[in-house]
C-alpha cells in the first residue's frame, strides 16, 4: 500500500496539465527565460570564454515549482528552441544542447523536492539538490558528450580547449572538468538558486492564479 501510494505521489509530481492557462504560463516563463540567456556575460577571469554566466533557469524552476518538473523541463527546452532559431543551427546547437542538459538536471530534482512538501525548508533542500546534480550531469555531459562534439564540429584538438582557461592548473580534460566545468556550474547553481528564493513568494499567487 505504502509503495502503491508512493507511486501515484510520484505521478502526481511529474503530470502537467496542458491546458490552455498552463500552456501560457509556460510560454511567457520560456520567454523571459529566454531573454535572460541573450543577457549572458563571461568571466573570462576564471573561466574559458563560451562558459557564460545567466539566470535563465530561474523562470524554470519557477514554473517547476509551481507547475511540476516537467513544465520546468519544458520551459529550459522551449527557452533553447528560441536561442537556436536566433542564432542559427550550425554548430551553435552544441550549447543549447549542454544548457538543456544540466537545466534539466537542476529543475527536476528541485521540483520534486519542493511539490512533495511545499515548505520554504523544502525549496532549500530541493535547490541545493538541484546544484549537486547540475554540478554532476554538467562534467558527465561535458566529458562524454559535449567537448566531444566541440572538438568535432568545430575541428578542435583537446590542447585548443584546454587552452581557453586562463587557469594553468588546467593541464588536460580531467582537470579542464574539475575546475572549469564544476565550479562553474556550481557558481551558476548557487547564483539562480539564491533569485529563485528571492523571487518566488513573491511571484508564486501570480503563478497559481
Amino acid at each position: 500500500m505504502n509503495n502503491t501510494t508512493h507511486s501515484e505521489t510520484l505521478q502526481n509530481i511529474f503530470k502537467v496539465d496542458l491546458n490552455t492557462r498552463n500552456l501560457v504560463k509556460i510560454a511567457m516563463l520560456a520567454a523571459v527565460a529566454f531573454v535572460l540567456m541573450l543577457l549572458s556575460f563571461p568571466l573570462a577571469a576564471i573561466f574559458p570564454p563560451f562558459l557564460k554566466l545567466d539566470v535563465s533557469e530561474v523562470p524554470a524552476l519557477l514554473g517547476g515549482f509551481a507547475l511540476g518538473p516537467m513544465a520546468g523541463v519544458l520551459i529550459v527546452l522551449v527557452k533553447n528552441i528560441l536561442i537556436l532559431l536566433i542564432r542559427g543551427t550550425d554548430a551553435q546547437y552544441v550549447g543549447e544542447l549542454s544548457n538543456f542538459i544540466v537545466g534539466s538536471c537542476i529543475v527536476i530534482p528541485a521540483s520534486i523536492i519542493y511539490m512533495r512538501n511545499k515548505t520554504k525548508g523544502n525549496a532549500v533542500w530541493g535547490l541545493v539538490a538541484g546544484i549537486i546534480m547540475m554540478t554532476i550531469g554538467a562534467c558527465i555531459s561535458n566529458y562524454y558528450l559535449v567537448l566531444p562534439l566541440y572538438q568535432h564540429l568545430f575541428q578542435l584538438n583537446l590542447e585548443q580547449i584546454i587552452a581557453l582557461s586562463p587557469l594553468t592548473i588546467v593541464k588536460d580534460m580531467k582537470t579542464f572538468i574539475l575546475f572549469a566545468i564544476a565550479p562553474y556550474n556550481l557558481l551558476k547553481g548557487i547564483v539562480v538558486s539564491i533569485v529563485t528564493m528571492l523571487v518566488y513568494k513573491k511571484l508564486s499567487s501570480l503563478l497559481h492564479r
